[in-house]
């Protein structure tokens, strides 16, 4: 089950944040046939069921990675920019922090050591 934990700005910034829907990754293991299908990128979790027939690569390669996290085949096959803007319309929430691995020589250039929404 998912659970949901505000992330905010404190009433600072731009608009509001809405808040964070965290999976733990057994959730996300359940989601691996072509009817119901997540898979992690980077920390995240994107419901791609929609665009498994849409996919260039086919949906075989999709359904390999399905329940799993895909980060590492994600940046293997060097997916373009316009690839992953358009992965953001996918994404339902983040994988739970105490099922995160520690980053040790991360492949994304947007994470860093720092967290960004810790408080």
């Amino acid at each position: 089950m998912a659970s949901v934990e505000a992330s905010g700005s404190g009433g600072k910034g731009q608009g509001v944040e809405k808040p964070v829907t965290y999976y733990r990754l057994e959730e996300v293991a359940k989601r691996n046939s072509p009817e119901n299908i997540w898979l992690v990128i980077h920390g995240r979790v994107y419901d791609i069921t929609r665009f498994l027939n849409e996919h260039p690569g086919g949906e075989e390669v999709l359904l390999e990675q399905a329940g799993a996290d895909a980060s590492e085949s994600f940046e293997d096959v060097g997916h373009s920019s316009d690839a992953r803007e358009m992965l953001k319309q996918y994404y339902i929430g983040d994988v739970h922090p105490n099922d995160l691995k520690p980053q040790h020589g991360s492949k994304d250039p947007s994470k860093s050591n720092e967290c960004k929404r810790c408080f």
